[in-house]
């Protein structure tokens, strides 16, 4: 491998020298409109934008605050980003002013790209924080609708100037439009900062399931070579592919499924310009454009299978992908039943790129998160991080010495404590917690402190979720241990129920849950009505699983606490059970 590598350089604009004119990206909002980008356009406009950024007093190695929802821009703007040599910081638009206020400072944030409705936040958050940035950039309008993107420039510089956010706190500087700052075209001979391939590009704050999130650094090799294991290997893409992740942009699923994965394969990207998550909405994208292979979250696929699957038909698509928690395999067979594809479920971090998986044309093994892939050596190590034979529960870990995969993260942003902690000897220890079968399949368990223990039992969540889901009227759980004073932990369930039953037991749904019709039944009727689903729901669980297992107490609600990327934070319900 070449010391120098620049990921828009050396493999974007290797895409687009060899064929210009191909489809990159196909974004599609709520009304249908749509906007088309092949590789030799997207590849000139990064290239002007990376350049503008550069004239505009940004240096390589300088830390981008990237806020933007699923549109154009956003593509855009990290590509820009890699060619200049900056190092990004993707955000979810979900981050309130609070969490901004730590960010900035954490990440040295020295620019801000973000569009019209969320640069108020900024301002209020760099005035908290008296922060002082080189550059603030707001993305133009709608760019699927071009028609009306000059009002709409008018309209953002308006409300950015009636509520104060026209200048930064602490010396900073105006909000600039994509437009004006676009308008400096690079010279013909420029291409990009001739980066080293050690150099920084990605700076992830991790979802935090357990904890305070930390700050993950990649490099331009490590996401922009690394992610090929992702896209080849894993997702299995081509040249021609159109591939849709359905991730929010502001964690590192997106960058592996929505940006690298495909685009190093040279496959097109199909983005969906939406503020939330759709199931139905979702199916029918999925049968109306001819999008090749799927990977979401199994949130989603578990939202998915409780639409009619069988008033769809996809028949463009060959592969279906899932990450981020481990997949139910009552989803799994019911998806499967539906479409005829199978979902692959595969395994990595922030910090990593997919290094567990089950890869196309393996034999699936439900509920497995498959096999290390090549390139990435897998133990499971015991308390004294020594490897541990196959059947034995332990912690996941990735050998790094005396050769380091790539693909790896360099470690914790300006924090040698933490990236200590967790490369201990010659591995990197994930803090997730597995076990081997003899066939080398990898089986979950949960992160280390999700695990229960109760009587002298260690109880996985993953297991007893999975129990729970196949039961009707659930559509998802999160499993914990609280507190008990003889058997250490009980095995404590938080329910979210279909409709129907939440209406029957009196559960107020969450808004985006269907109107309920039915009237409410009297009270003495709901907790009738909530103990006897209480008990069948036991009852249930000991029926799937080993009986040590099963929830003693059971809780119904509305909607479960998780991270941007759609995991579970356990943490949060157990912090309800101490207080």
């Amino acid at each position: 491998m070449t010391e120098r590598f620049n990921f828009a350089r050396d493999v974007f604009d290797a895409h687009a020298a060899a064929d210009p004119g191909r489809l990159a990206l196909l974004a599609v909002d709520d009304a249908g409109r749509e906007q088309r980008l092949d590789f030799g356009g997207l590849s000139a406009r990064s290239r002007a934008l990376a350049h503008a950024l550069l004239a505009r007093g940004l240096r390589p190695g300088q830390s981008v605050l990237l806020l933007l929802p699923r549109r154009v821009a956003w593509w855009e703007a990290l590509l820009a980003c890699l060619r200049a040599g900056l190092v990004t910081s993707p955000a979810t638009t979900q981050l309130t002013e609070r969490d901004l206020v730590s960010r900035l400072p954490a990440a040295e944030i020295a620019a801000v790209l973000t569009d019209a409705d969320l640069a108020p936040r900024v301002d209020a958050a760099l005035a908290r924080c008296g922060r002082a940035i080189t550059l603030k950039l707001v993305a133009d309008g709608d760019e699927l609708s071009a028609e009306d993107v000059v009002q709409r420039e008018a309209v953002a510089l308006a409300v950015l100037s009636d509520t104060g956010g026209a200048v930064a706190p602490a010396g900073g500087v105006r909000w600039t439009t994509w437009a004006a700052v676009g308008a400096d075209d690079a010279p013909r001979e420029w291409v990009a900062t001739d980066t080293r391939a050690s150099d920084p590009a990605l700076l992830f704050f991790t979802s935090g399931t357990t904890g305070a999130p930390k700050m993950a650094l990649h490099t331009q090799e490590s996401c922009g070579r690394g992610h090929r294991t992702t896209g080849e290997l894993w997702l299995g893409l081509r040249p021609g592919d159109l591939h849709w992740n359905l991730s929010d942009t502001g964690w590192a699923k997106a960058a592996w499924s929505s940006f690298f994965g495909p685009w190093i394969c040279g496959a097109a990207i199909f983005v969906h310009h939406t503020p939330r998550f759709s199931a139905r909405a979702t199916l029918e994208l999925l049968s109306r454009h001819p999008i090749t292979t799927l990977c979401g979250a199994p949130t989603n696929f578990r939202l998915l299978i409780r639409e009619d699957l069988s008033a769809f038909r996809f028949p463009h698509l060959r592969s279906c992908t899932a990450a981020g928690e481990p997949i139910n395999p009552e989803v799994l067979a019911q998806w499967e039943r539906a479409t005829g594809v199978p979902i692959r479920d595969g395994y990595g971090q922030t910090e990593t790129v997919l290094c567990i998986g089950n890869l196309p044309g393996a034999v699936l093994r439900p509920g497995s998160m498959g096999m290390p892939v090549p390139g990435w050596e897998i133990e499971i190590l015991d308390e004294h991080d020594a490897p541990l034979p196959p059947g034995r529960e332990g912690e996941i870990a990735i050998r790094c010495r005396p050769a380091r995969p790539v693909g790896l993260f360099a470690g914790y942003w300006k924090d040698p404590e933490r990236t200590a902690a967790v490369f201990r000897g010659d591995y990197y220890c994930t803090g997730d917690r597995a076990s081997r079968d003899a066939d080398g399949y990898v089986w979950f368990v949960g992160r280390a402190d999700d695990v229960i223990k109760s009587s002298g039992y260690r109880i996985g969540p993953f297991e007893v979720e999975s129990a729970l889901l196949e039961h009707p009227d659930v559509v998802e759980s999160a499993v914990v241990g609280v507190p008990d004073a003889l058997r250490g932990q009980l095995v404590k369930a938080f329910v979210v129920l279909a409709p129907a039953a939440a209406a029957r037991v009196g559960v107020v749904q969450h808004p985006d849950a269907p109107v309920r019709s039915a009237p409410l039944p009297d009270a003495a009727a709901m907790a009738a009505a909530r103990g006897a689903l209480v008990a069948e729901l036991q009852r249930f669980v000991q029926g799937r699983t080993a009986p040590y297992k099963y929830p003693r107490e059971i809780e119904f609600v509305a909607a479960l606490p998780k991270t941007v990327s759609g995991k579970i934070r356990r943490v949060d319900l157990r912090g309800r059970e101490s207080v």
